[in-house]
């Protein structure tokens, strides 16, 4: 094998086919490598954990066509070293040059033989718009369990809706649920549960788009971007009855800017450290903001806001309450609570597609 590309276009194709790839601890070597494949002046790059897979596709100046696997991180590190302008990579039976300039580099291949077999993509296909999903994943993806010992809360649910599609995620500490009305990719009462890492590798590669098309299979789904396919397996199992955590109503409403509240939040963590959660005291006064570290200090905030209901206290861990409210689409946004110990709900004014579940932190 044997190709000419500009350095910047090669290193994009393998950083994003790279991102799929295994890390040191991989279970065999070949899922840390990067598979090359040309016919022509087409290179399709594909790199895959078994889990998530992404091929990322570009246009050479073929004049050999072939196929070799070399590792994925040293193959980007190179050719991000070069100096800018075309690159040449020659294949040979267990090594690759890569050149440029005045600089040239010969790397070990790993057998391409032992690559995975991807199987075909499903036939029945269905298109989204890009904008709208991006939005939607950015707004579940984060509430997702990153805890491999729970993986049903790794994901995120698809479930089809009598009004459209809904995706949901939960780490059991706060909840995410965002409605895409008129969105249909599941039949009547199907759902399904995507990793929230291969979700959080599509939010990124969405960009400019318009559309994307969404390949739905038994075990696995693919999307397709444009030049860049990213396939991941499902996750069997049943995800949490999440609805009955969901409270019909709550006795005190605060509405309040967004970004006030988020940039009072942020000032007063600086205070919350191990763990500390900060303290919101809501009245006809507005919201005070308060956390205390022993052995560290104390920092306090007031910002303006409507409150109606009961005077109340109720402490949350910053970071679910920063997330909330940084998702969230809207000048105001609105925090309902009952008490100090049950749930409270995060909404934006106007947006009733979006909901943000967090449980309260108890505290003396």
């Amino acid at each position: 094998m044997k190709f000419r590309c500009e350095r910047d276009v090669l290193l994009e194709a393998l950083t994003t086919a790279g991102r799929a790839t295994a890390g040191r601890s991989a279970s065999h070597p070949v899922l840390t490598g990067v598979r090359l494949s040309l016919e022509g002046d087409r290179l399709e790059l594909t790199g895959t954990d078994h889990d998530l897979t992404i091929t990322a596709t570009t246009t050479v100046a073929g004049i050999d066509d072939g196929v070799a696997v070399f590792p994925a991180k040293l193959g980007a590190d190179i050719v991000r070293a070069l100096s800018p302008g075309a690159v040449t990579v020659e294949i040979g039976d267990d090594q690759a040059q890569i050149s440029a300039g005045r600089s040239e580099f010969s790397i070990r291949l790993i057998p391409a033989t032992e690559f995975p077999v991807l199987s075909p993509p499903p036939e029945s296909q269905v298109q989204l718009p890009a904008e709208v999903l991006a939005d939607a994943l950015r707004q579940v993806v984060k509430a997702a369990s990153a805890d491999d010992a729970r993986p049903i809360l790794t994901g995120v649910l698809l479930a089809a809706e009598e009004t459209g599609l809904r995706l949901v995620a939960t780490d059991s500490y706060r909840l995410a649920v965002r409605d895409l009305p008129g969105t249909t990719v599941l039949g009547e009462g199907q759902q399904v549960l995507i990793p929230s890492r291969a979700l959080g590798e599509l939010t990124r590669l969405l960009g400019d788009l318009e559309t994307v098309t969404l390949r739905l299979g038994e075990r696995e789904a693919v999307f397709e971007l444009g030049e860049l396919t990213l396939s991941t397996r499902l996750i069997e199992g049943e995800f949490p009855n999440y609805r009955g955590l969901i409270p019909e109503q709550h006795s005190n409403t605060l509405t309040i800017n967004r970004e006030a509240l988020l940039e009072a939040v942020r000032r007063v963590r600086l205070l919350a450290r191990e763990s500390t959660p900060i303290r919101l005291a809501m009245s006809a006064d507005g919201l005070a903001l308060r956390a205390v570290t022993q052995d560290v200090g104390e920092a306090t905030d007031q910002i303006d806001a409507d409150f109606v209901g009961n005077e109340l206290e109720i402490a949350f861990n910053p970071e679910y309450l920063i997330e909330g409210a940084e998702v969230a689409l809207g000048e105001e946004v609105v925090l309902h609570t009952e008490d100090a110990l049950k749930p409270a709900l995060l909404t934006a004014v106007g947006d009733e597609e979006f909901v943000y579940l967090l449980m309260p932190v108890r505290v003396s």
